[in-house]
This record gives structure tokens, C-alpha cells and sequence, in this order.
């Protein structure tokens, strides 16, 4: 699975590569994808067989390892070119889950396709939008997981008001067996009133409802784009929604619940066990999409705990009971978060759980048409997407940071099937440091930085540790890395383009390799993945997206163009072009 275990450790047993040989590494194949746009996500290696997943088109190939990579088969779906504009934030994917012989693909197009994984053959398609021309905005990047006899996967397109969802298909034909809805109705959220608990308590009758004013839940966003991991023995999967529908928070008055969301529901009926809501009423585009991180036995505060713990988009790392869904410890991961002060810990008070907003950063409070600045972290959040690794063996959590802050100015829209539903102009730039990344190792259980090591982008590449005492992650400008356990930097090696997918590792014949995607992209790379370092494609942009909106200067649509992201990362174009490529590494013979 594209995790490497249900529990989302992204952590190898494998240890022939150590920290004291990971120096002596050499590449030893490349792969060209023929797809030049953000490569997230990774390699799936499933005994010979690599399958490797592109952005759209979402081209899968089928590498015979025995054979220098040769071609065993090759799927390429056919896709509207509509979807590419409605993708807000690259055309990315996130790769291929497997189960009982079959390759699950969800498609840019909301397909969610079948394939059989030794002849490429489609085996069943299900829809899991209402359209697959891009006509309601809807959009798929999320890699599925399988559990058991299930295929689950969410949706994205928070951009264009799409209402988000979970979906578990049967994995043997690909029938629905259940859908979960980020906002709305108990019944359209199965969510159980008396039994679904959020911090110890009964969410009550119309919990979604109550939190929005009229019907807006029916475009609220919420979308279900990251990963999900899963707990055997309670049958629970997790995951998190994302941002509230539209991005100007003034037009939304109230909670609007379930958008920035953790949930833990049941994986075979779908019913929510507990939610917990990170970010009530978003003022700042932080989606709570990120991975959950599942550890067994973790003591906080002098008592052991199964936990989740899970690095938000807001800034705050947060570790809960993973089976009441208790909130064990909330503490900011980047020193420079300054939308919230804390996050509130007493069990008495009215404000439990909730981030204690500082007014200077509140985009609902400055109101409309009112610039507020210096912001952080900015809309992409502390992190975003890219995976953090947990070891056991250190008891640490490896994690990709990006230390950006923003300026974020809300505007009035209105809603209009498949049109961008965004409301916000936003500029980001580097942290107080002049630094836009950090890789840091993170303790869990005291909610402290263990260490932290600079980076001069964004670390948007997901981590991998492995038992050989060896952590490795990618950067923009195209460098794998490997530290070890203490963050000293052991050997790095510069690919042909950004690197924003997940590090992998794999045996093969008795040997350990580790492989990554390069290609620049995703919503930091953006402004080469799309062209909008040009100003004639950034006004094209804001043409697209901004309703009429006055741009201001060619230089300003530029600074402000792919939802702020193109201006704070333009010298990124100094370092990296776009690519698509698989490079994997090995020691010497």
C-alpha cells in the first residue's frame, strides 16, 4: 500500500542501507514517465512487479524488476481535458493501492478504476463523482487504501464547492457499499447523534447543520483528499477533511461543521465512531487532510494510550486516544505559528479543543476587503499533504515542514457549478528566518521539537526512516536526502527535476533500493508546473478563478496567482525545471 502499513509509519525493517554505508549510494536506474507535471506520491512494488502512477493523464506502468524495468504493461485512462483547469493545485496523483490481484486507480476524473494487476486489463470503473467532465468541479488525487473486502477513497475540489465525501466500494465489483459526507444530514454523515462522540460527548441531533446558515452545506467543500490509515483490531479508519466552502469566512457564519475534521469511523458500515474538528469555522484555508500516524502504546502525561497523531495544516501537532478520540496533547510544531495562541486543554471549559484565535490574524475579524498580514503559517499550512515517517525503533516522528507565512484578503463570490468558489487573494513568502522549509523530528508525546534542520524551500516530499538508522526525504530543488536519527545530513544526491513525491524503499533479489519520484509541481510548485510565472498566464489564471476581481499589476497577479503559491516559491525556478522522472538508488555491487 502506498503508506507502507495501515498504520501510516512509512518505516522500513529493512537495513542493509545504514548510516554509516548510505554515503556509498549510486543510481542505479532511471525512468522516464513521459508526464511533466507534479509527481507526488510513489512507487508501488508488489514482489517483481514495480507499478508506477503519473499525474493526468494517470498513465500506470507495470516495471518488470527481474528484467532493467521493462515495460510489462501499460494503462492510460481516457480523461476530459476539462479536469486539468478545475485541479486547483496541480494535476498531482498519489499512486495505486493493491488488493486481491487488482490495482485500484482513482482517476483525475473521479473514476475509480479496477485493473487487474498482471495484465493491465480493466476488471470494473465505479464513479465516485456526479461528473467526470470537471462540470461540478470535482476532482480525484488521493490514493484509495483497501481494507478487507472494501476500496476506500475520498474526493477533492473545496475550490469549487464540491460537498466531500468518503466511499467504500467493494473491492470484488466495485458496487458502493457506503458513503459518508463531510457535512449535512446525520443520516447523509452517518453520524449517530447519541453515539458519535466529539471530546467525550455526544455530537448531538443536526451537529452539521446547526452550523451553517440555510443550505450552504450543500457547497461547503470539506474535501476527503489525503490518506487514510486503519486500526485492525477496532475496525476504525481515520482520516481528515478539509476547508469550508468558499475561503472568505464572512460569508459562512458559524462552526460549519464537519470541514477540518479528524473522523474515525467504522470500515465496514461507515458509521463515525468520534470527530474532533481542528479548526472550527476556517478563516485561513487550513485543510485537515493530513496523515494520521497510528502508535500503540504511547505513555502521555504517565499513562499509556493507542494514539493518533497527526501533523495539521493549522500548525499544531496533535496526538489523540485513537479509540475515544480524547485530545492527549495540541502543541504547534513551527515556533512561528501565530494565528492561534494554544489550543485549549481544559476539559471544563466552554473552549475545549479549540484554537484560541489572536484577532491580529483573523481574517473573519478584519472582515472584507481587509489585506491582513503576516499570517503564519500560510493557506498550504506547516504541512500539507507530504507524509511524515514515524520509527519505532526511535520513538521519533521525521516530518517535512514548509515555514511560509502569508497575506490573505477575503472577497465576496458566488457560487456557480464547476467555477472556482475561492473569495481570498493571498501572497506568501518565506518564514521569520528567511528559511521556507524545515525537516524535523518531532516527540509526540511531549509535543516538543526534538530538532529541526533548515531547508531553503519547502520540504514537500514525504519522509521514509528505516531500521538502518537512516531518514530520507526529497527537496524542491531536486536533492534525495539522507539524514540520520540526530538530523546531521549523510549523503544527498540532486535528480533531474523538484522532488515532491514520497521517498520509497524495496528489496529485491536480497538487495534494498530506495526510489523516488522527481518532478516539480504540486500547489508550492505550481508556478512552473502551470506556467504562471508568466504574467499573461497569471491574469489568465485570475480571470479564471477571481470573479471580476480587480489583479492590480502584472507583477501583483503574478505574486498572488495558483492561491498565493507562484509568488512565494518564483526562485524556485532558479534551481529546478519541470521533469517526471523515477530514479532508484542502491549501493555498489
Amino acid at each position: 500500500m502506498p503508506t507502507g502499513d495501515y498504520a501510516n509509519h512509512r518505516y522500513s525493517k529493512l537495513k542493509q542501507i545504514t548510516a554509516e554505508n548510505v554515503k556509498n549510494l549510486q543510481v542505479k536506474w532511471m525512468f522516464s514517465t513521459g508526464v511533466l507535471r507534479g509527481h507526488e506520491g510513489g512507487p508501488l512494488v508488489i514482489g517483481d512487479v514495480m507499478y508506477i502512477t503519473t499525474p493526468f493523464p494517470n498513465i500506470v506502468y507495470a516495471l518488470d524488476l527481474n528484467n532493467d524495468g521493462k515495460i510489462l504493461w501499460k494503462y492510460e485512462p481516457k480523461q476530459d481535458p476539462n479536469v486539468i483547469p478545475i485541479m486547483c493545485c496541480d494535476t498531482v496523483n498519489r499512486g495505486v493501492a493493491y488488493g486481491d490481484g487488482k490495482l485500484i486507480l482513482n482517476q483525475a476524473d473521479t473514476t475509480i478504476t479496477a485493473l487487474d494487476a498482471k495484465t493491465g486489463k480493466m476488471v470494473w470503473q465505479a464513479k465516485n463523482g456526479d461528473e467526470t467532465n470537471g462540470g461540478k468541479g470535482e476532482s480525484g488525487t488521493n490514493a484509495p487504501i483497501v481494507i478487507g473486502d472494501k476500496v476506500i477513497v475520498g474526493i477533492s475540489g473545496g475550490e469549487f464547492g464540491v460537498r466531500g465525501h468518503v466511499t467504500a466500494y467493494n473491492l470484488k465489483d466495485g458496487s458502493r457499499a457506503w458513503r459518508a459526507y463531510s457535512m449535512g444530514s446525520d443520516a447523509d454523515m452517518l453520524v449517530d447523534p447519541q453515539k458519535t462522540t466529539e471530546l467525550g460527548k455526544p455530537v448531538g441531533a443536526d451537529s452539521s447543520l446547526k452550523t451553517w446558515e440555510g443550505e450552504q452545506w450543500k457547497t461547503g467543500g470539506g474535501g476527503t483528499w489525503g490518506w487514510f490509515s486503519y486500526d485492525p483490531k477496532l475496525n476504525l479508519v481515520y482520516y481528515g477533511s478539509g476547508n469550508p466552502s468558499t475561503w472568505n469566512p464572512v460569508q459562512r457564519p458559524g462552526d460549519n461543521r464537519w470541514s477540518m475534521t479528524i473522523y474515525a469511523r467504522d470500515a465496514d458500515t461507515g458509521m463515525a465512531k468520534w470527530v474532533y474538528q481542528m479548526t472550527p469555522h476556517d478563516e485561513w484555508d487550513y485543510d485537515g487532510v493530513n496523515e494520521m500516524i497510528l502508535v500503540d502504546d504511547m505513555e502521555v502525561n504517565g499513562k499509556k494510550h493507542n494514539v493518533l497523531v497527526h501533523f495539521d495544516r493549522n500548525g499544531f501537532a496533535y496526538t489523540l486516544d485513537r479509540e475515544t478520540g480524547e485530545l492527549l496533547v495540541a502543541k504547534k510544531y513551527d515556533p512561528a505559528v501565530n494565528w492561534a495562541t494554544e489550543v485549549n486543554m481544559d476539559p471544563k471549559s466552554d473552549q475545549y479543543g479549540r484554537p484560541q484565535v489572536d484577532p491580529k490574524y483573523s481574517t473573519q475579524a478584519n472582515g472584507e476587503d481587509v489585506n491582513t498580514t503576516g499570517i503564519c503559517p500560510a493557506a498550504l499550512g506547516t504541512k500539507d499533504q507530504q507524509p511524515a515517517t514515524y520509527s519505532p525503533k526511535d520513538g521519533l516522528f521525521y516530518v517535512p515542514t514548509n515555514h511560509v507565512c502569508m497575506d490573505y484578503e477575503p472577497y465576496r463570490v458566488s457560487y456557480t457549478a464547476g467555477q472556482p468558489y475561492v473569495g481570498a487573494t493571498v501572497s506568501m513568502y518565506p518564514g521569520p528566518d528567511g528559511h521556507m522549509g524545515k525537516f524535523i523530528a518531532w516527540d509526540a508525546a511531549k509535543g516538543e521539537i526534538v530538532w529541526s534542520k533548515p531547508e531553503q524551500f519547502s520540504v514537500w516530499s514525504g519522509a521514509l526512516s528505516t531500521a538502518g538508522d537512516v531518514v530520507f526525504y526529497g527537496t524542491l530543488e531536486g536533492y534525495l536526502k539522507a539524514v540520520d536519527k540526530n538530523g546531521k545530513e549523510l549523503y544527498k544526491f540532486k535528480t533531474p527535476s523538484g522532488i515532491i513525491g514520497n521517498v520509497t524503499t524495496f528489496e529485491h533479489k536480497g538487495k534494498q533500493y530506495i526510489a523516488v519520484y522527481s518532478g516539480v509541481g504540486g500547489w508550492a510548485g505550481i508556478g512552473l508546473a502551470g506556467g504562471l510565472l508568466s504574467p499573461e498566464n497569471a491574469e489568465a489564471w485570475h480571470g479564471a478563478v477571481d470573479q471580476g476581481r480587480a489583479q492590480g499589476t502584472a507583477d501583483q497577479a503574478v505574486n498572488t496567482a495558483g492561491l498565493g503559491a507562484v509568488g512565494g516559491y518564483a526562485g524556485l525556478a532558479e534551481y529546478t525545471t519541470l521533469g517526471g522522472q523515477l530514479t532508484v538508488f542502491g549501493l555498489p555491487d
